[in-house]
């Protein structure tokens, strides 16, 4: 049977991010070299089977530093994921649910924060404590905010006015009832949707603070500090920029088509 667009995006999705995932958990156990381990004589080696994707300027294994990356891309992604859903399940249910006065308020708060683009927001944030990558993770998941606040906004909006939800107020049934047993389990698909899309979205911001120096500072690795120390190397050892770039890459590529299948999915049942 031929695969279908709908399982095309769920499979590859998946597939890319269990293998990351299960590269994350060996890398909690194993790597072939110790990751700030150094060896100037072994500087700028091409892949071999000492060195599986090379080695950098200071003679560090590559394979070494991209598999620890995986731990760090997977704790921004979770931790500021798990920010934003927080503050946009409060927001977004206040907002929804309340409506008028409060709905007005909180979407106008919202606005604010969707008026500077993401990673100038991000950059300011970082910017006003030292850059670590504690204060990387709670930039992005400030920046995750608005995009699951309108989400569960619009969800509630929907499903309040929905029948199941006027026969549970008719018979009785109170706000915390109504709230967390008729309206939230009936979003949680595309929360779960933009939960992923946004995972996404914090390694790409995550990797593009650690380019310009803001996010993971030296020596823990991370695929865009990994990035910005191989520029000056490109044209001598092309391998060094390759592999934090082609994870972060095939990272990226996972969670979207992971939440385009997901969406695909719920479109399609209802």
């Amino acid at each position: 049977m031929r695969m279908t667009k709908l399982s095309f995006s769920l499979v590859v999705g998946a597939v890319c991010i269990a293998v990351l995932f299960l590269l994350m958990l060996v890398s909690l156990i194993y790597v072939p070299y110790g990751v700030n381990d150094m060896s100037i004589a072994d500087r700028l080696q091409a892949p071999s089977a000492a060195h599986l994707l090379g080695t950098d300027n200071f003679g560090r294994d590559i394979l070494s530093r991209v598999m620890e990356g995986t731990q760090t891309a997977f704790k921004v992604g979770t931790v500021s994921v798990a920010i934003g859903l927080t503050g946009g399940l409060l927001i977004g249910t206040i907002a929804g649910y309340v409506g008028k006065w409060a709905d007005e308020l909180l979407m106008r708060f919202i606005d604010a924060l969707l008026a500077f683009p993401g990673v100038l927001l991000a950059l300011l944030l970082v910017s006003l404590f030292k850059p670590s990558l504690f204060q990387t993770m709670i930039a992005i998941g400030i920046l995750s905010v608005p995009a699951f606040s309108r989400v569960v906004r619009s969800g509630f909006l929907h499903m309040k006015e929905a029948e199941f939800v006027k026969a549970a107020r008719g018979i009785g049934a109170g706000h915390a009832n109504i709230i967390f047993k008729q309206i939230l389990p009936n979003i949680l698909s595309p929360v779960v949707t933009t939960a992923a899309l946004s995972f996404s979205t914090a390694i790409l911001v995550e990797a593009a603070l650690s380019y310009l120096g803001l996010g993971v500072q030296p020596p823990d690795p991370s695929w865009g500090r990994m990035l910005n120390e191989s520029q000056s190397y490109i044209g001598k050892a092309p391998w060094y920029a390759l592999a934090p770039g082609l994870f972060i890459t095939v990272t990226v590529l996972g969670f979207n088509l992971l939440g385009d299948g997901i969406r695909d999915l719920r479109d399609k049942r209802q």
